[in-house]
């Protein structure tokens, strides 16, 4: 199996007076137009997950929309789990990915959860990584018992580029 780990795209500032509460924050304009831009590059990657799953926050969803559409992937069998929550334990998510028949699986959730799940996944004490917004994060699963190896890391800058 292939994991995909992304994370959302820029989402409207918290601390902004006029921002929603968290698990309804949307990306920004330019936010929308920077993950479509990532989102292509991923296509030119060769990404092809069969498997969709996202976050249910608003931010997580839309980015989730966004590359499913750049990769001719029906937005509306998109899945969401509270185990991509924010503050969720990221064996959660492994343990729901694990029971998955999929050859590809593209996961769109939130930072620093998403750096805890790759540390996780590469056998690290502790995070090494820290996904950019709409950042994506590739493994393998090598085996059955669930080890995985890291095939790469690309910035959303890297996947821009890649899908100009």
């Amino acid at each position: 199996m292939i994991l995909y780990l992304v994370r959302h795209g820029i989402a409207v500032d918290r601390s902004d007076p006029k921002s929603p509460p968290e698990a309804q924050r949307p990306l920004t304009a330019d936010g929308v137009q920077k993950t479509r831009k990532a989102a292509l590059g991923l296509r030119v990657v060769g990404a092809k997950p069969d498997v969709w799953i996202s976050s249910p926050y608003a931010r997580a969803a839309q980015t989730a929309e966004i590359f499913a559409e750049a990769l001719g992937f029906n937005p509306e069998k998109i899945r969401l789990s509270d185990a991509l929550k924010p503050a969720e334990n990221p064996a959660r998510l492994l343990k729901e990915i694990a029971h998955l028949r999929a050859d590809e699986v593209a996961c769109f959730g939130h930072a620093p959860h998403l750096d805890l799940t790759i540390a996780l996944l590469a056998g690290a004490r502790g995070p090494f990584t820290e996904l950019k917004k709409a950042g994506v994060a590739c493994f393998e699963r090598m085996s059955a018992q669930g080890s995985w190896e890291l095939r790469w890391v690309l910035t959303p800058k890297v996947l821009r580029d890649l899908g100009d």
